[in-house]
């Protein structure tokens, strides 16, 4: 005898899994494009120091503070490059019938969780490690060698004289692992939950830990030690909409547009540091 089995149906999505943003611990909105499309930063040069004149002009100088210069002011241009949208359909059939799980507002909200903000994300992490200022060369990390290159980026950036407080180390799942594994490192892991939610799993030498997925970081990405003063990441337009009942669709049709860039400063950006990994390193190891 032939029995027909029961199939239930479960008002569910299976939602891929997705990180929020995390460049915000990374980067500043200190410049303003309000109205404009690009903006120019100046650049001022500075005098030399001169031995005082205490007897009158040194030689070949009218002035007892010495030789008289001008400062040059030059100026770096920033314009927006990225301009990306997105549309799509939701059929009003097709949200009735799937038991509204197929709606536009849990639609765009995924949209921005899944690929607007992984794609913003990953462009302001390359944009940094291509112009970070320190870009040592390429070197397999392990267990044993890790928390010595760490140490390297700290005093490049005390070298560059960039700001102590608020320096950020990124770091990739894999390179975290071999960070537990390194019997040197002592990690503070006691931080609030709005540093949590920015990626911020602990603290190393005064230095906040963030953990990045590693599809969000250049492909031999090893770590990065950063401060949000180097990177201007702005976000000019952010234009989300929900259009119901319109000629092009029974239903809603669902359009995005974000305006965005990232750019690290001429004279910052000895406030990055970018320890790569040889290309040709496909996993990193434990051991030498």
């Amino acid at each position: 005898m032939a029995i027909n089995l029961v199939t239930k149906f479960q008002p569910k999505v299976d939602e891929q899994f997705s990180t929020e943003s995390k460049k915000s611990l990374l980067t500043n909105q200190d410049f303003d494009w309000t109205g404009a499309h690009s903006i120019k930063v100046y650049k001022v040069t500075t005098s030399a120091m001169n031995d005082y004149g205490r007897t009158g002009p040194a030689s070949g100088n009218w002035s007892r503070y010495g030789a008289i210069g001008d400062l040059s002011a030059t100026t770096e241009e920033m314009t927006l490059k990225k301009d990306r949208s997105f549309i799509f359909n939701i059929d009003k059939l097709d949200e009735d019938e799937t038991a509204q799980q197929v709606a536009a507002a849990s639609a765009l909200a995924r949209q921005d969780r899944e690929v607007v903000i992984p794609e913003v994300d990953t462009y302001v992490y390359g944009v940094m490690c291509a112009n970070a200022g320190n870009k040592p060369t390429a070197v397999a990390l392990t267990a044993t060698n890790i928390y010595e290159k760490i140490l390297d980026a700290s005093q490049a950036l005390d070298d560059a004289q960039a700001p102590e407080a608020g320096r950020v180390l990124v770091v990739t799942p894999a390179s975290y692992t071999l960070m537990k594994k390194c019997k040197d490192i002592v990690m503070e892991t006691d931080v609030g939950s709005e540093l949590r939610l920015k990626g911020v799993i602990g603290m190393l030498d005064g230095m906040a830990v963030q953990k990045i997925p590693a599809n969000r970081l250049p492909k031999d990405f090893g770590f990065m030690v950063a401060h949000p003063c180097a990177t201007v990441a702005p976000t000019k337009l952010e234009d989300y909409n929900i259009h119901v009942n319109t000629v092009y669709s029974s239903g809603a049709v669902v359009t995005g547009r974000i305006c965005y860039d990232a750019f690290v400063l001429d004279n910052k950006a000895k406030a990055i540091y970018y320890q790569a990994l040889p290309a040709a390193t496909e996993t990193q190891s434990d051991a030498e």
